[in-house]
């Protein structure tokens, strides 16, 4: 096991594949999403489309391309928080074997005003409890 707290298994998917018969580059980003959703609903019992957060950066190194018939987690950790953004840090692998490592930050933002506000203290708590 690696040092991020929470992971998500992933199944490829027909539609994910792409002519050179891997899962393409693009795609990685929808797996982050797919677990970043996931992990909002586990970990602060709420779900990304009904919080107001808002995606203001992304980066994705990648290590190896991702076959088809591969198994894909996705491991992530928050090792440090901010007053509105939540830094979140991912591994990608595919059958155990490192494909990509990633760095997302959501800020929390106002529905109305577009305005970054403040971590709620019950999702600063629960996320600080699995570091």
């Amino acid at each position: 096991m690696n040092e991020f707290e929470y992971e998500v298994d992933l199944d490829v998917r027909l539609r994910d594949i792409d002519f050179m018969g891997h899962v393409n580059n693009a795609v990685y980003a929808t797996y982050l999403e797919q677990a970043r959703e996931r992990y909002f609903g586990d970990v602060l019992d709420v779900s990304l489309v009904d919080v107001g957060t808002v995606l203001v950066n992304l980066e994705i190194d990648y290590a190896r391309p991702i076959e088809a018939d591969e198994s894909v987690t996705i491991t992530l950790g928050i090792r440090e928080l901010g007053d509105t953004s939540i830094p979140i840090e991912y591994e990608i692998r595919a059958d155990g074997e490192l494909a990509a490592t990633a760095r997302t930050v959501q800020v929390v933002a106002d529905g109305e005003t577009g305005e970054s506000k403040p971590i709620p203290t019950a999702w600063r708590s629960r996320i600080e409890s699995r570091r």
